[in-house]
């Protein structure tokens, strides 16, 4: 079973090593997606890190680093298995804190949440965890993939509301993220984020922050060129 890597880097993808090339048209467009979905907050002392699990260990290494710096004493991995993880052989949360503590996070910082599937679910368990623990969160730092902060930011203020939360990620741009990924399917997420930011927000799972029309007209032209693998109905 596929596991994920130990270097804190992201999963292999197949579309690189296949070498088929992407449509440009499909790449600027995606570019308008990521310039709206990415938020990076101002960050201020808080009581917890919380990093919600993904295919991509890059986010455990920046919560690892920002807990090194002091800018919480807790690290929370949430993670069980999502769409993309499913095949591997450990959780999320499991991945996360391997490379958490090969970071520097020592195992009296760390905390793991094993059964969320989807964002909420990172926000609402671990809400439980901590309440179980006894543990009180006026502030918190949400590390989520770049394109995930303002989706995991909305969602949060909606699922856990008394926390002040903020949005973090790796300090990566849309062409250094690109590089070694599966473009297309790393497209078909955004896609799927996008829509989910009007659809949640409707469904009341997250607080409203609307899609101005540059990114919604940038997300119809990929849906109709075939990038709508993850849309939710």
């Amino acid at each position: 079973m596929r596991t994920a890597r130990d270097n804190g880097s992201p999963e292999p993808h197949g579309d690189r090593s296949a070498g088929r090339a992407m449509d440009p048209r499909a790449l600027a467009l995606a570019r308008v997606l990521w310039d709206h979905l990415v938020l990076a907050d101002p960050l201020s002392k808080a009581d917890v890190i919380l990093a919600l699990g993904c295919h991509d260990t890059r986010v455990a290494v920046h919560a690892a680093r920002l807990w090194r710096e002091g800018w919480a004493p807790l690290l929370v991995v949430s993670g069980g298995n999502g769409k993309i993880t499913t095949g591997w052989d450990e959780t999320e949360a499991r991945a996360f804190a391997r490379v958490a503590r090969e970071h520097g996070v020592p195992e009296r910082a760390l905390l793991l949440e094993e059964t969320a599937s989807n964002t909420g679910e990172n926000i609402t368990a671990t809400r439980r965890l901590l309440d179980a623990e006894g543990i009180r969160v006026r502030g918190g730092i949400l590390v989520a993939k770049p394109y995930m902060t303002r989706r995991a930011v909305a969602t949060a203020r909606r699922q856990w509301a008394d926390v002040r939360w903020l949005a973090a990620a790796p300090d990566l741009g849309y062409d250094a993220y690109l590089d070694g990924v599966d473009e297309r399917r790393f497209i078909e997420l955004m896609v799927g984020d996008l829509q989910r930011m009007a659809v949640y927000a409707e469904r009341g799972f997250q607080v409203p922050m609307p899609v101005p029309a540059a990114p919604w007209a940038a997300f119809e032209e990929l849906v109709r060129l075939g990038y709508g693998r993850y849309l939710v109905s």
